[in-house]
């Protein structure tokens, strides 16, 4: 459900417009150095800072409440809040009976029989990233060796995309984009197959985060249209290394030692200032409907951190993993 992990384990908490937003960590060793300052970098990332991204802003300040004493991790869990304090929630009192389109709100009033908190998309907001985020920069300390980067790759099918952006937020609409994922300096040998590969872990967390439509590794889709021939990974050394890698560091679902690589899908701001329709279900009539608040043009903007830190909890969790193996 909201947890995640079998040794280093996160669990998230919160709404959108709710007191804050957070996570709880388990399975940290003690003895790891941490202070609130260590955030500061990745936080500064994912915060709505360039053209394109909401103007809502929040301060952002991790509170930490437990697991850290004299600046060192102690093996308890860590929890780690962030005060919710610029919110505007009478923004969204509409989609009780004209929900938006491409939203969860008609979903989770339905699932939850009305008694879900809407304001901002409630726990379903891309808010809920920002603990994704915190319990990576802790996830990174524990794997220091591994370098993972995600960079944009490209935004509305365009790689130089400055000009369709500010086009597209002059019109009201949005964008969505695709963002590659690179680990390096990986070890040999994480993953359990079947149902705990690497690829399926990854996967799993990746789809946690909103707006993710899709995800390949390697040659992905691409490996379809050629053949084995040239999809092979010839091998080149004893310690694994390979002349290409169309596997993206992966072979049956364990890693290989090669740079782990995975490109994701992020799809179109669902909220948009351009008029839309939709059904409204207290007058069962089909309506135009104009969303007001404070939204990103394109959320692939603010994307990188959020799979950096989603990249190395699952790789610190495998790691520890195989240790207790």
């Amino acid at each position: 459900m909201n947890s995640f992990g079998q040794i280093f384990r996160i669990s998230i908490y919160g709404e959108s417009h709710g007191k804050s937003v957070g996570v709880l960590i388990d399975g940290v060793p003690a003895g790891i150095s941490l202070k609130s300052e260590d955030f500061e970098k990745d936080i500064l990332r994912r915060k709505p800072n360039k053209t394109g991204t909401t103007p809502r802003i929040e301060e952002d300040f991790p509170n930490i409440t437990s697991g850290i004493f004299n600046d060192k991790t102690t093996g308890a869990p860590i929890n780690i809040y962030f005060e919710n304090k610029n919110t505007k929630s009478s923004d969204y009192d509409f989609v009780l009976q004209t929900p938006r389109p491409g939203h969860a709100d008609f979903v989770a009033s339905r699932k939850y029989k009305g008694f879900n908190d809407y304001r901002g998309s409630g726990h379903f907001s891309g808010r809920l990233s920002l603990p994704l985020v915190a319990a990576g920069v802790i996830a990174k300390k524990n794997i220091p060796e591994i370098e993972i980067e995600a960079e944009i790759l490209e935004i509305g099918g365009e790689k130089d995309y400055s000009s369709i952006l500010e086009k597209t937020i002059a019109e009201g609409d949005s964008l969505g984009g695709i963002i590659e994922c690179t680990a390096k300096n990986m070890p040999i040998g994480l993953g359990e197959p079947f149902f705990n590969s690497l690829e399926s872990m990854i996967s799993h967390l990746i789809f946690s985060i909103p707006g993710i439509k899709g995800i390949e590794f390697g040659n992905g889709f691409e490996a379809a249209k050629t053949k084995g021939s040239e999809n092979n990974d010839r091998y080149i050394s004893t310690d694994g290394k390979t002349a290409t890698n169309n596997a993206g560091g992966i072979n049956g679902g364990i890693s290989n030692g090669n740079d782990l690589i995975f490109r994701v899908a992020v799809k179109p701001t669902s909220s948009i200032s351009k008029t839309q329709e939709t059904l409204n279900f207290q007058t069962k009539e089909i309506e135009n409907l104009n969303i007001e608040g404070r939204h990103d043009a394109c959320i692939a903007l603010r994307m990188p951190v959020i799979l950096e830190a989603c990249t190395a909890i699952v790789l610190a969790d495998m790691i520890m993993v195989n240790k207790a193996r």
